[in-house]
């Protein structure tokens, strides 16, 4: 249910009408716009009177919202959510880039990548220090070792990080991270959510392989409804009948989740077919369906590369690709970072 405000509402009305609305049990998020502020309710509405509402001096109108995610609606938040990492805003209509290899194997790998990936471009480093594998055997990734190359490259770099977690119980070691990445397998881990809720820090949250956008705006909601409201979408690909691909990259999701949802949407063009020759394609199409960031894996050397090596681009291959989103986001009128 939404409740929107006359304009011009004293605050002791306001607060008024708060007060009736927490005495019911129900929580009030206001929530205040460009134009028009509003207060989404959040728990059983069915205990509400609508028309005592009504009747407050300060209501406007009320509307009842059918689906189940209320803080990642838009209905509720009808602006969209800028979320700045170092200094980097995701959501204001530019364009982030983050980019860097699968998995963080060295100082060396990780410092050389980073840099070449900030040459080209790049505005953000992406590296995983804790890597799901679907075999026990793979290569798992550094782990705070990585944490800790990974903190060294931004400091070379100056480029804000981003990594993925796997477990609440590693969550002191992300501290001084950027942006905490879920991964797809790690979309409905919902202890892991409620935890990432209760931290003031952006969280670039990943697609399940065989999620509905419904059940990743729920995801989301998960950790808004702890109280972390910095939650960015990620389409990814999913699993389909297609087998020429690693997964199938849903674009649509792209225009549909900001049409459905305020948070900004990012979009893995790597994950999405793990095929290099179509992350220029997807990238572009991306950008113009209009996601907000861009998340590309680079890798200094691909071919010796210990996890996902089919996937990741070369430095040079990265810059030349980045020029084509340059050219696409000049015309488009976008700009980069």
């Amino acid at each position: 249910m939404i409740i929107i405000l006359k304009n011009g509402a004293s605050k002791e009305s306001v607060a008024r009408l708060e007060e009736i609305i927490k005495s019911k049990g129900v929580k009030a998020n206001r929530i205040e716009g460009v134009s028009q502020n509003i207060i989404g309710l959040v728990g059983d509405t069915s205990v509400i009177d609508v028309e005592n509402l009504l009747a407050q001096e300060c209501v406007e109108d009320i509307r009842r919202v059918q689906e189940p995610y209320k803080n990642a609606n838009r209905k509720f938040h009808p602006d969209d959510t800028v979320i700045n990492v170092g200094g980097v805003n995701i959501g204001d209509g530019s364009l982030q880039i983050i980019a860097g290899p699968c998995s963080v194997e060295s100082e060396e790998q990780i410092i050389t990548t980073a840099i070449a990936c900030k040459e080209a471009g790049a505005t953000m480093l992406r590296g995983g220090a804790f890597k799901p594998r679907t075999s026990p055997y793979a290569f798992q990734g550094l782990r705070d070792e990585g944490i800790k190359l990974l903190l060294k490259a931004r400091e070379i770099s100056g480029l804000p990080i981003v990594t993925e977690i796997m477990s609440y119980g590693d969550l002191d070691l992300f501290a001084d991270i950027d942006v905490i990445q879920v991964g797809a397998r790690n979309m409905q881990n919902f202890e892991l959510l409620k935890a990432l809720g209760r931290i003031d820090k952006p969280i670039l949250l990943k697609r399940g392989l065989a999620n509905t956008m419904e059940e990743l705006l729920m995801s989301a909601e998960y950790i808004m409804a702890e109280g972390n409201s910095k939650v960015i979408l990620c389409e990814r690909g999913i699993r389909t009948f297609e087998t020429m691909t690693r997964n199938t990259l849903d674009i649509s999701a792209v225009p549909l989740l900001k049409q459905k949802s305020h948070l900004p949407v990012a979009v893995d063009p790597s994950h999405a077919t793990g095929i290099t020759s179509l992350i220029e394609p997807l990238s572009l199409a991306s950008i113009v369906a209009g996601a907000d960031a861009l998340e590309i894996e680079v890798h200094n050397d691909p071919k010796s590369a210990l996890s996902d090596g089919g996937q990741q681009l070369t430095p040079a291959k990265f810059a030349e690709i980045m020029k084509k989103i340059k050219d696409i986001c000049g015309y488009l009128n976008r700009k980069i970072g």
